[in-house]
């Protein structure tokens, strides 16, 4: 599954559990046969004093994804993207869904297929709908012409990317990428003009 980095996604169905960034308990919601089943476990009830749900509209960030084919799982983890929510101060809160097909199924299926399903409880947020959730954020912003001064006068230096550099290293040269391809061991970044391989966790190749 290719999904572009720091896209905002807004959550189709209730029933995913969100808790503490910094919680150790994981608790995954199941998305299985078109139905969403919320997380069950003995860790999970014995730490719902934590747990909350992401409502229905909620926009989150996926900051994680894993795509298992053997298993025939998807693995989506998100925080909370809580300016686009207009929640202050932040609450830091994380959900995680597992998205289950048959097996066999992630190496036949097309990515339009694989996307349908995981639309169903994650779907790209419309500018519309995060400037309607940051609005109140955004009139509290200064004008745009008082702003270009400040934005003119920061140029970003020219970056170099090399071999053996680690992903935090590349992201934080370049920022984060507009898609990431997760092969196991191998990862793939790309930016607008470039494309960026890493193997087990480090800068391969470069195009």
């Amino acid at each position: 599954m290719v999904v572009e980095a720091g896209t905002v996604l807004a959550v189709q169905k209730a029933g995913v559990q969100s808790m503490p960034f910094n919680a150790i308990p994981k608790c995954p919601a199941k998305f299985e046969n078109n139905n969403l089943h919320m997380a069950t476990g003995f860790f999970c009830a014995g730490s719902m004093a934590l747990h909350n749900y992401f409502q229905q509209g909620s926009k989150v960030y996926p900051v994680k994804i894993e795509v298992n084919p053997d298993k025939g799982k998807v693995t989506f983890h998100v925080v909370s993207c809580d300016e686009c929510n207009g929640i202050n101060p932040p609450t830091g809160q994380k959900g995680e869904v597992e998205f289950e097909f048959p097996k066999g199924y992630l190496q036949k299926a097309s990515a339009g297929e694989v996307e349908d399903t995981i639309g169903q409880v994650f779907s790209i947020a419309t500018n519309d709908d995060q400037q309607a959730q940051g609005g109140a954020a955004a009139d509290q912003q200064p004008p745009a012409e008082q702003q270009q001064p400040a934005q003119t006068a920061q140029q970003p230096e020219p970056q170099t990317i090399q071999l053996g550099m680690t992903t935090d290293q590349v992201q934080a040269a370049l920022g984060k990428p507009e898609k990431i391809f997760n092969l196991g061991t191998k990862q793939i970044y790309t930016y607008k003009d470039i494309k960026i391989t890493f193997l087990d966790g480090k800068v391969s190749d470069v195009q």
